[in-house]
């Protein structure tokens, strides 16, 4: 188990840079697994990411471990992305590394189509508002080609390229299935715009 301050999506690449000791045992750990190079990410909830003493959330990522460069120092530069989410069961002693009891958490079953209208009209009204901030300051409008083709499968890309704090991410990784995560979504994607919304008022 990997706890960080920030929540990895299903889909998103993670970029680490490996230095704690025990850290550096896990990887050796992963890149040794019969099962492929993988560990779980979770919320680090209260505390910090270096020393320990943290306290950690229960929902997981799972990332895979697509490079690993050794450093002569024995620090890792890795390149992950996380692939499924699961949820711990039980955490385990931290030795050498801390370490959990995961089950897989699959989306619940759905029968119905899922309206990703209002995420496409909200997303559309950020970037409106973002591209005239970015205008203002002389630099290039944010870009999202997926939201043009979006689709139910698309739900975490989306959210991993929109810039939402680590609850709004949490509460969509928990998300029971892809109606509950495009309402999440939705919603915090309404609080992201009254911020931009703020943020161009005339000081």
């Amino acid at each position: 188990m990997f706890p960080l301050g920030s929540v990895l999506l299903p889909g998103e690449a993670l970029p680490l840079h490996v230095f704690e000791p025990r850290y550096r045992a896990m990887v050796d750990a992963c890149m040794a697994a019969d099962d492929g190079p993988r560990f779980g990410v979770v919320l680090i909830e209260r505390g910090h990411e270096v020393g320990g003493g943290d306290t950690r959330g229960d929902i997981v990522t799972v990332a895979e471990i697509g490079r690993c460069l050794p450093l002569p120092d024995g620090r890792y530069v890795l390149e992950c992305v996380g692939r499924t989410r699961a949820k711990v069961t039980e955490w385990l002693e931290d030795d050498p590394y801390p370490r959990a009891m995961l089950r897989d958490w699959p989306d619940e079953p759905r029968t119905v189509a899922v309206n990703l209208g209002p995420v496409v009209e909200r997303t559309r009204t950020l970037l409106d508002i973002l591209s005239e901030l970015a205008a203002a300051q002389g630099e290039a409008p944010p870009s999202l080609p997926i939201l043009d083709a979006l689709t139910e499968d698309d739900v975490f890309a989306l959210a991993a390229a929109l810039p939402l704090g680590p609850s709004d991410r949490l509460r969509i990784l928990a998300a029971p299935d892809v109606e509950a995560r495009v309402a999440a979504l939705a919603d915090a994607l309404d609080d992201v715009i009254a911020v931009a919304e703020f943020s161009r008022l005339p000081s």
